[in-house]
């Protein structure tokens, strides 16, 4: 009996748990040396979404940088330096073009190769820092998320000083976690 009451009991409270999860807002938290970025996930892109929770929770990024940093261009983070990133088909999703999401500062992309299919390299994630944003990109590559704070995080990153491959100098580590906000609080987040 004391079994049978210790597995209601623990079964209500995964039930719980995972109505909170599911009915809360996923937002990205990277954590750098130079301060956090928040990212808004959109829901229009939901391969691309779910492909960044599932490899921020099980903490892929957090022993890698951003690699590539360019001022008024993008600050691009998560290459592991492994054929897979761009060959293996595990790590490759379909591209989710939106007509409305488009590559305005601070939006979040999907890397790729010049491969023809414009498949993303679900590892690899760029942050638009040009404040005219890149029309040239859309429709090439998958905007699936926004910065909503820590831009002015970004704009440090790509002005660090960096190597011939734009490659910065001195690494600037990522930490990249899923939080689950409530909508008041993420409204808060976004500074509304």
């Amino acid at each position: 009996m004391k079994n049978q009451i210790l597995l209601a009991v623990l079964f209500f409270f995964c039930i719980n748990a995972f109505a909170q999860k599911k009915g809360d807002i996923p937002v990205g938290q990277i954590i750098t040396p130079l301060g956090e970025i928040w990212i808004s996930l959109d829901e229009r892109t939901p391969n691309h979404q779910s492909s960044f929770i599932e490899l921020a929770e099980a903490g892929y990024w957090d022993s890698l940088t951003f690699n590539r940093v360019i001022p008024n261009f993008v600050a691009q983070g998560g290459c592991p330096d492994t054929p897979e990133g761009f060959n293996d088909p595990e790590y490759l999703l379909a591209p989710e073009f939106h007509p409305d999401i488009k590559h305005v500062y601070g939006a979040v992309g999907a890397g790729r190769d010049g491969n023809p299919d414009k498949l993303s390299a679900r590892c690899q994630f760029y942050i638009v820092q040009n404040k005219e944003g890149l029309a040239r990109l859309d429709g090439d590559y998958t905007v699936f998320g926004e910065v909503i704070k820590g831009m002015d995080i970004v704009d440090q990153i790509v002005n660090v000083p960096r190597d011939s491959i734009d490659q910065p100098e001195t690494d600037i580590t990522l930490d990249i976690n899923i939080l689950y906000l409530s909508k008041r609080d993420f409204e808060k987040l976004k500074g509304k």
